[in-house]
């Protein structure tokens, strides 16, 4: 694991004097920033000795209480466990009404003991160095969609897409909308402002398929842990934005039943030391070896589909003809699939993940990608003929379509103990089954609110 050398605080500090406050922020298993509020004259000694968090703060279920069963809070006394700054995590958060920083850290792998096990970024440093290890280094960039939100429900209590400039409210869900995009200017100026000051590649904005969706692309980067790094980094500045605006950014992954979901989609490729594309191939099915890595996704799948869907809510998406795939299935050009081989030219030859919700941790999502992928390669897994046409009529074996599903597999999974460790798997489930008892006993089956502040 490597951290930022103090010279960036140093250089950060001489450069914006007028930055009294940092936010300190750490990933947890459910992908949700937390943290503190920092002094300007703390930062220094958080590069040079660390910073403690409480050991429970990866303990957390998505409304942020302790669950006891994850071993990090009471047993282990709620210790202190040092983490520490993540290089080219120190930015300016240009959202805030005051001068404000942002520095993401993560458990130190000994003295942040033994929450460091919890710590989600850690889970896909090991998957990308298995990798590595085999010669392969993975290359990827993360799609998110999500809803531009009034902060004010309707007169149902139900969420509704923001008010556009010209003060119409979108009823139409006008897909690639070019004039919708002109009608969220002053929100999209901001926002890739914002992407700028921090050093995110944001590029394309896209109206998607329904009203107030958005999705703006990520580039790939050679580097996969920067990539995920930077969605993550991404996710948070969304929110800070659409804020500032009056807003609510949304990435739950179902918050209308009868409009679209809202996915993450994985793109991932495998390249050597030199950056050159393993999967490149003037055959617009690929290489062998993504052949191999679409069999090992898909063998995968099933174990790991509770890391991709994580909430009960994750599951609504998955509707016929919604663009949310359905089965264990793949394709060259087709959205139907759940594995994509997108056109192009031959060296940009990879594989999109089109599974995950908005909601899902990137973290996670792509370490449980990348051990698939590896299974796949190791065992020279074939992933069948692949889908040609509507992908919705011919699945052959489909996903599991409920929570409790997903969950169970999850935790019989040999390979997910292998894949994401067994200490961390400990952690997840014993958070994930605490919501779920929670959602079934306290908040019941059909309410959408308890995610929806927090996806």
């Amino acid at each position: 694991m490597q951290f930022a050398n103090p010279q960036e605080a140093h250089d950060f500090l001489e450069r914006h004097p007028e930055v009294r406050s940092i936010e300190l922020m750490l990933i947890d298993a459910n992908g949700i920033p937390r943290g503190k509020l920092l002094h300007r004259d703390e930062l220094l000694a958080i590069y040079e000795n660390g910073r403690p968090l409480p050991s429970s703060i990866l303990s957390l279920t998505i409304q942020g209480e302790d669950v006891e069963a994850s071993g990090l809070v009471w047993e282990v006394a709620d210790a202190d466990c040092w983490t520490y700054p993540l290089p080219g995590s120190l930015t300016l958060q240009p959202w805030r009404n005051v001068p404000t920083g942002q520095l993401q850290v993560s458990m130190h792998p000994t003295q942040g003991l033994p929450a460091t096990p919890g710590d989600p970024r850690h889970v896909l440093v090991r998957a990308i160095d298995a990798l590595k290890a085999d010669g392969y280094h993975p290359v990827m960039a993360v799609e998110l969609e999500f809803y531009l939100l009034d902060k004010q429900r309707d007169a149902n209590g139900r969420p509704q897409p923001a008010v556009q400039m010209n003060g119409v409210r979108p009823q139409a869900p006008q897909v690639y909308g070019v004039y919708e995009l002109e009608q969220m200017q002053p929100f999209l100026d901001d926002l890739y402002a914002a992407c700028e000051a921090q050093g995110l590649p944001v590029r394309t904005a896209i109206s998607e398929y329904a009203p107030g969706q958005l999705e703006l692309t990520l580039e790939h980067r050679f580097d996969a842990l920067q990539a995920i790094d930077e969605g993550v980094r991404y996710k948070r500045l969304v929110k800070g934005v659409a804020n500032k605006h009056g807003l609510q950014a949304c990435f739950m992954a179902k918050p209308f039943g009868d409009l679209a979901g809202s996915g993450m989609h994985m793109h991932v490729s495998l390249a050597d030391a030199d950056g050159n594309n393993l999967m490149a191939s003037e055959d617009p099915h690929g290489t062998p070896l993504l052949k191999h890595a679409i069999g090992g996704m898909m063998a995968t799948l099933n174990d790991a589909l509770a890391i991709f869907c994580p909430n009960a809510n994750s599951f609504r998406r998955f509707q016929a003809n919604s663009y949310a795939p359905l089965a264990k299935s793949w394709g060259v050009n087709n959205r139907t699939v759940s594995f994509r081989v997108p056109g192009g030219p031959a060296k940009s030859r990879h594989v999109e993940h089109r599974i995950c919700g908005a909601d899902a941790n990137p973290y996670l999502a792509a370490a449980a990608i990348l051990s698939g992928i590896r299974h796949g390669i190791k065992n020279q897994i074939d992933p069948g003929e692949e889908i040609i046409g509507n992908g919705y009529e011919q699945a052959r074996e489909t996903l599991p379509t409920d929570w409790l599903t997903a969950l169970r597999n999850l935790e019989n999974s040999s390979w997910a103990r292998e894949a994401l460790g067994e200490d961390f798997l400990k952690v997840f489930l014993a958070i994930k089954w605490a919501e779920y008892r929670q959602f079934m006993g306290e908040v019941g089956e059909q309410d959408w609110r308890w995610y929806l502040n927090h996806a």
